[in-house]
């Protein structure tokens, strides 16, 4: 076991392996910053939902991956595969949280609703299985970012559900995984099961669990996968792969009748980049829009790159149930007054959750650490979180800004600290 061990930590350090290609060309320099993980338990598949080189730009800015497939194969370490990386945002499987600090996350350029080439499957099945013999995951543990991550409360979920992404959700299906070498998967959620979390995509639940689950896929694959050599990978997915047209950076989507904007755009409804263009010509973007419910039909969403605001923003006359749903009152929710004042929303009872005045922000699922002093600085006070694109820091005064739009070399004394918990 020990000569195996070393074999395979000496191939991904040196890059030699027959079947891959392997470049530090976008190594981040988030790296020096990163923790070493105490374990590793899962190895979490994710799709880029863009083109190679502008996700490959963000996910080294921001330290978001271990490792990127391109379309022509090659792997890309981003962040050194013994740190913590940004990868699962908020996450959850058989009732731990925050997975990125027991995982291995791997991009792979492309995205949810289309298949992968036949140089993408092969240097990903051969990249899993180094990482599975060096860490000892086993094959159900190898499982898309589609099936642990999920959402907090929010308008059209009173209650934490499973639904937040689509990411590399045909990583779970059968024949995917037998194209990757993998023999088992999950069968079912144990979160959904255990009631911590409900099930807000019924079609994304279908996909990860259900027998049929391949047959629900927005892209079909042959028949009769071969999940043995290179060379049978490549002439299992070939036709499919060569037939696939290139996608745009930007995505477009119709809303149909009866749809909101969560169910086409999920948490980037509120995004800057997000764009609604109405049937008459006008467009807004998403943190502009107030009326997300009630869409006409014709409208097209652009999405962009970016995910949605976790910050909520309550308006004149909004309860802060229809953003938070049922965690109005939940010790992780946090309200933040445009005077600058924060408390918890244990601490608040029905009379007070109607006083909260407008311009009040809300953040759902954080705890919070603090106050920074010269001795406890933020990467003491949140080791594994200070500097994720989800942290929040609530500078003295009424200032709250994200970890990735401050100087963290000027971060005052005084300042708290809200972290995904």
């Amino acid at each position: 076991m020990l000569r195996v061990g070393a074999m395979v930590m000496l191939m991904l350090a040196c890059g030699v392996c027959r079947a891959l290609s392997l470049s530090n060309a976008y190594s981040s320099p988030r790296n020096k910053e990163r923790a070493v993980r105490e374990t590793t338990q899962y190895i979490i598949l994710h799709t880029t939902e863009a083109e190679a080189k502008s996700s490959l730009r963000k996910l080294s800015r921001n330290g978001e991956a271990h490792y990127c497939v391109d379309r022509d194969g090659k792997v890309y370490r981003i962040i050194d595969r013994r740190k913590v990386a940004y990868h699962c945002g908020t996450s959850m499987w058989a009732g731990r949280r925050n997975l990125d600090n027991v995982s291995i996350g791997i991009e792979v350029v492309g995205y949810h609703d289309r298949a992968l080439n036949s140089a993408q499957y092969t240097a990903l099945r051969e990249l899993v299985l180094l990482l599975q013999k060096l860490y000892n995951v086993k094959d159900a543990n190898v499982m898309p970012h589609a099936q642990v991550a999920y959402g907090t409360p929010n308008r059209w979920h009173r209650r934490s559900h499973r639904g937040r992404k689509r990411c590399g959700m045909g990583y779970a299906t059968p024949s995917v995984r037998k194209l990757l070498g993998l023999k088992e998967r999950w069968l079912s959620d144990p979160d959904v099961k255990a009631r911590r979390l409900t099930v807000g995509d019924t079609f994304l639940s279908q996909i990860l669990y259900a027998r049929n689950g391949d047959a629900l896929l927005p892209y079909k694959l042959p028949a009769a996968v071969a999940a043995t050599p290179s060379g049978k990978i490549a002439k299992a997915v070939e036709k499919v792969s060569t037939s696939l047209p290139m996608r745009k950076p930007v995505r477009e989507v119709l809303i149909k009748k009866g749809q909101t904007a969560w169910d086409v755009a999920r948490e980037a409804y509120n995004a800057a980049t997000t764009v609604y263009r109405f049937p008459d010509g006008r467009q807004i973007t998403g943190d502009k829009l107030t009326d997300w419910e009630s869409l006409v039909a014709g409208t097209k969403v652009i999405l962009g790159e970016a995910e949605g605001e976790a910050v909520q923003t309550l308006a004149a006359g909004m309860h802060p149930k229809a953003l938070v749903g049922d965690a109005v009152m939940a010790a992780d929710t946090w309200y933040i007054r445009p005077t600058g004042g924060r408390i918890q929303g244990s601490r608040l009872n029905e009379k007070s959750l109607k006083a909260l005045p407008p311009g009040t922000k809300i953040l759902a699922g954080y705890a919070m650490c603090g106050p920074v002093t010269s001795r406890n600085l933020p990467s003491k006070l949140c080791p594994l979180r200070w500097d994720a694109p989800d942290t929040y820091y609530l500078f003295p005064g009424k200032s709250l800004q994200p970890a990735t739009k401050i100087d963290m070399k000027r971060v005052p004394a005084g300042t708290y600290l809200f972290y995904k918990n």
